[in-house]
């Protein structure tokens, strides 16, 4: 293996910036791995089969794109990489950094390849580069100027470009677990030489507040290191007063906005009432706006529970409408009685497929005239063309169904509307049935 190359960032050689004295250092950035087999919680990529211990083993480290939530190893993956590759490291945000940025990073790169020495690229959030700064990437990835390695919150195929996706590996970081949060304080608490100072409620609490956030958990921890030595342990109100609270990960206008009602949406379509309320309670303690969810909802009504709960669309608007009254808090609760009742209705789509089914027969055939005998014949003219002609009126018939034709001449009746035999459906299919054999009998 080559021996590593000085880092570098931005702005020139790590060495010229002058040397801050450790104890002045935060504490995530002493306690940061010295190798790939100290990363915590990322053992599917970093672990002894993990996917970069096997590329580093075979010497072909490739363009890669590191995808995961926030404090989960990603900066330090991509340092630990160059090192164990022999590249220089080079570090920019895609926040700060602009095309002026990128060519003097790109020319700095392709003198050093001159000279033998290989460039690790790491880009912190680099979903913020625009398509075209995207773009600018891979001539330099495709002729090994550069090994581009890719930090981002976001999910790659919404984020970035194909083309720059087709020339990198996504490899998906981890949320940090409790296990791995537990094993990053103890590491903590080994360098520091004392234990946190905490009784075992508090310390549940730390962990579930640092929400698989492994940087946000030593923060936190730095803080409570900091108190004065010999007092008693902090109990878990004191922890509360001491650190204010961190909000859920939540982002109204990114992915996490869309894989929360997927949530919602598939617990309900699964009739788990107590996993449906869990979601819709989640994307409220994350700010989610309750209308959203209010429309959401109705939409669920229509198209997962139809017409074997025929209450259930009627009940959406009202609970809709409840909140619109109310505002919240107080209109959350009608919203979460609404969540409840479609979770336990009984579940159809069979009126969702039957509209595609129609959409789809209604795109195929075209401008087909409907059947003269249920025209209207307001003029002679019409009268003249058989408009109306034939036209039996249902209800005056005994069974109060005439079974004639109601698709257009020269296209064969289809079957769209199919219900199933859960809840209110199973009445509504006997009752087709019967008009079906009715049909069938009158000759329509």
């Amino acid at each position: 293996m080559p021996r590593p190359v000085a880092s570098e960032d931005l702005f020139g050689p790590a060495e010229a910036a002058p040397a801050v004295p450790a104890g002045e250092r935060p504490l995530a950035d002493r306690l940061r791995p010295a190798t790939l087999a100290e990363v915590v919680g990322q053992e599917q990529l970093t672990g002894p089969e993990g996917s970069l211990t096997r590329m580093l083993a075979r010497g072909s480290l490739a363009s890669l794109l590191l995808w995961g939530p926030p404090g989960v190893g990603k900066t330090t993956i991509a340092r630990l990489l160059a090192d164990a590759a022999g590249l220089t490291f080079v570090q920019i945000s895609a926040v700060f950094s602009g095309v002026a940025d990128l060519k003097r990073v790109f020319e700095e790169a392709a003198r050093r390849r001159r000279a033998g020495k290989g460039t690790l690229l790491f880009v912190d959030e680099i979903h913020r580069f625009n398509r075209a700064q995207q773009d600018g990437f891979l001539p330099v990835v495709e002729d090994g100027t550069i090994t581009l390695v890719g930090a981002t919150t976001e999910n790659p195929s919404f984020a970035l470009n194909g083309a720059l996706l087709s020339r990198c590996q996504v490899l998906v970081l981890k949320r940090l677990d409790e296990a791995a949060l537990e094993r990053i304080l103890a590491r903590a608490e080994a360098a520091l030489g004392r234990p946190l100072p905490l009784a075992a409620a508090a310390r549940a609490a730390l962990v579930a507040m640092a929400d698989g956030d492994g940087r946000y958990a030593l923060n936190m921890a730095e803080q409570i290191f900091a108190l004065p030595a010999g007092e008693a342990p902090l109990g878990a109100e004191g922890l509360a007063a001491l650190l204010a609270r961190r909000a859920a990960l939540y982002d109204r206008d990114r992915e996490e906005h869309y894989n929360l009602i997927s949530a919602l949406h598939k617990s309900l379509r699964g009739s788990d009432p107590d996993a449906a309320l869990y979601w819709f309670a989640r994307m409220l303690a994350g700010g989610e706006d309750p209308r959203y969810i209010a429309r959401r909802l109705a939409r669920f009504a229509a198209e997962d529970v139809g017409l074997a709960d025929p209450r259930a669309l009627p009940l959406a608007i009202a609970a809709w409408e409840s909140y619109e009254r109310m505002g919240s808090p107080e209109g959350e609760l009608a919203l979460a009685e609404l969540v409840i009742h479609l979770a336990v209705a009984p579940k159809s789509n069979a009126a969702y497929v039957a509209f595609g089914a129609a959409m789809a027969a209604a795109r195929a055939s075209g401008s087909l005239m409907p059947p003269a005998h249920i025209l209207n014949a307001p003029t002679r003219l019409m009268k003249g063309l058989g408009y109306g002609r034939g036209y039996a009126y249902d209800h005056a018939t005994e069974e109060g169904f005439s079974g004639q034709n109601y698709f257009p001449e020269g296209m064969e009746r289809a079957s769209f509307y199919r219900p199933t035999g859960r809840g209110e459906e199973a009445a509504i299919g006997d009752h087709l049935a019967r008009l079906a054999a009715l049909r069938e009998r009158k000759g329509g």
